[in-house]
């Protein structure tokens, strides 16, 4: 377990609050500008598929540059150095790969969610089945992480209990939902992109200013306050095993090719060229952002270390670690840098619920009720009614994990959703793409494998069996098992799909060809038909 830190609340901040409300004001009138927009299913799940490739891309790196990253990773780093961007690495290497792989070919091939992707291909009840019931564990995973963070925002800024700060947020996060649906979803989203990528660029400038705008002395200065010392440079702090490292980085990186609320956004443009170009885009300003994380990462060991404003009488810092880049803001930049990084941080925690929450309603509403239950014919009205009304189940779930998980570092927590969207949605969907020989039955069985292997080892291992329930002793040694559990998956996958010789399988493998060609052309309007022998 990486501790955070005693948690103590500061006095209260009029600025950062003032900024706080500016910000909460604003995007309700941009959820009440949506929701005016929003009329049917496809302007809730997709924005109505118009919007540009520059607008996206911005909302798909708005959508991943969560607390996770900001808070989370600047935790980690003024916890151990040079361990913490392990995260970083992992996540940031995902991009080009979404650019190359699956860009394309997934927005020539759905509507609404990566599901429609599969079922394409494969037997369209049971995969949406099991593929929505994967996407809902990774939902409400991953919200976990965004709740830790804005708990202990809003805990920090406005002295709240932390039980009351979840429900606060989680208020605010299913008005934008419920009414706006993805459009205001989106502009939050740019919005906060936006804001926060001009606030990381102000920090990260004025930790270089006072460090003479020379990185090596800021490292030196980082070295010579850090209990560690020189052992902050190099590996060995947070993960003295080389396995516990390998893990981490594969489920980051085949996790966020995993994640429905990012693989969803390939939908809101109107052709593959868009969505290309969202790809692009995101990559690039993710690439800016944890370029910019390593400047204030260990800005933040270089600047609050001996100070003892930022620390309580016990030692920890104040707020835990999770608070750090917060803290570096009043260090580097007084309570007027502080007030705007804490309305952005906030911000940045209201976006991504929001683009979570809406992933989570359409795998119920779209993938089981409008698909499954009403064989792809449902009634318009009642879908987005029940869609609303998922949103807000959502919301409720959301409340109690995020209490549960309080004490956790976010950017742990959120490598949780990682390891189940490696271990079932990557696969499932990589090798619809790619192996003609995948066949329902093998794609079943290999997801149920790593849906429930990813799920079980998470729950045996460290940061859960130990951390949260109060075991002495981890059952399984590492926090993130993607490493076993997605080659377990793969191999599944293919072992049932060449022994499979059923009549379903025979109909899967001669499907590939046509979705192949529908996949690289775009022909979206004709239905994928079955080759002759």
């Amino acid at each position: 377990m990486i501790p955070s830190g005693s948690i103590a609340l500061q006095p209260l901040d009029p600025l950062a609050i003032s900024m706080f409300l500016v910000f909460v004001g604003a995007t309700l009138l941009v959820s009440y500008w949506a929701s005016r927009r929003t009329k049917s299913s496809s302007d809730f799940y997709t924005a109505g598929g118009q919007l540009t490739g520059l607008q996206n891309g911005t909302a798909i790196a708005g959508d991943f540059m969560s607390a996770a990253s900001f808070l989370g990773i600047t935790g980690l780093v003024f916890l151990g150095g040079f361990d913490g961007l392990v995260l970083a690495l992992g996540a940031f290497a995902a991009w080009p790969l979404l650019l190359f792989l699956l860009a394309r070919r997934v927005r020539n091939l759905g509507s609404f969610t990566f599901v429609d992707v599969v079922s394409q291909r494969l037997d369209r009840t049971r995969i949406r089945v099991v593929a929505a019931s994967a996407t809902i564990v990774v939902v409400v995973l991953y919200l976990i992480a965004q709740m830790v963070g804005a708990g202990k925002l809003i805990e920090l800024l406005f002295g709240l209990p932390y039980e009351v700060a979840v429900v606060v947020i989680s208020g605010l996060v299913l008005a934008y939902v419920t009414f706006g649906g993805m459009l205001a979803t989106t502009w939050v989203q740019i919005i906060k992109a936006i804001l926060l990528m001009t606030g990381v660029t102000i920090t990260a400038v004025l930790v270089m200013a006072m460090s003479g705008f020379s990185f090596e002395t800021l490292l030196a200065t980082a070295v010579s306050n850090h209990p560690r010392g020189e052992g902050i440079l190099a590996p060995g702090v947070l993960f003295d095993d080389p396995v516990q490292v390998t893990t981490i980085l594969v489920s980051m990186l085949f996790g966020t090719l995993g994640l429905p609320h990012i693989l969803m956004r390939l939908f809101t443009v109107p052709d593959m060229h868009e969505a290309k170009k969202s790809a692009f885009y995101a990559s690039l300003f993710m690439g800016y952002f944890y370029l910019a994380l390593v400047i204030i990462g260990f800005g933040a060991v270089a600047y609050l270390y001996g100070d003892p404003e930022f620390f309580t009488e016990e030692g920890g810092l104040i707020g835990g670690s999770n608070m750090a880049a917060i803290h570096l803001s009043t260090a580097v930049g007084g309570k007027l840098l502080t007030g705007f990084m804490s309305a952005v941080t906030f911000a940045t925690i209201l976006a991504v619920v929001a683009g979570l929450t809406v992933s989570g309603a359409a795998a119920i509403s779209h993938d089981l009720y409008a698909q499954v239950i009403c064989k792809g014919a449902p009634e318009p009205r009642r879908e987005l009614m029940l869609t609303r009304f998922t949103t807000i189940v959502i919301g409720v779930i959301a409340i109690v994990l995020g209490i549960l998980f309080q004490n956790e570092n976010v950017a742990f927590i959120a490598t949780m959703p990682m390891v189940v969207a490696a271990s079932v949605n990557f696969p499932i969907l990589f090798l619809s793409l790619y192996w003609s020989q995948l066949t329902t039955r093998g794609a079943i069985a290999g997801a149920l494998v790593g849906l429930f292997s990813s799920v079980s080892l998470i729950v045996v291992g460290p940061q859960v069996w130990v951390s949260v329930l109060g075991f002495k002793e981890a059952l399984f040694p590492y926090d993130y098992p993607a490493l076993f559990t997605l080659p377990l998956a793969v191999v599944t996958m293919a072992v049932v799909s060449y022994l499979d010789a059923s009549e379903r399988g025979k109909i899967d493998r001669q499907k590939f060809h046509d979705l192949l060609v529908r996949s690289e052309f775009g022909e979206r309007d004709q239905p994928v038909q079955v080759a002759p022998h």
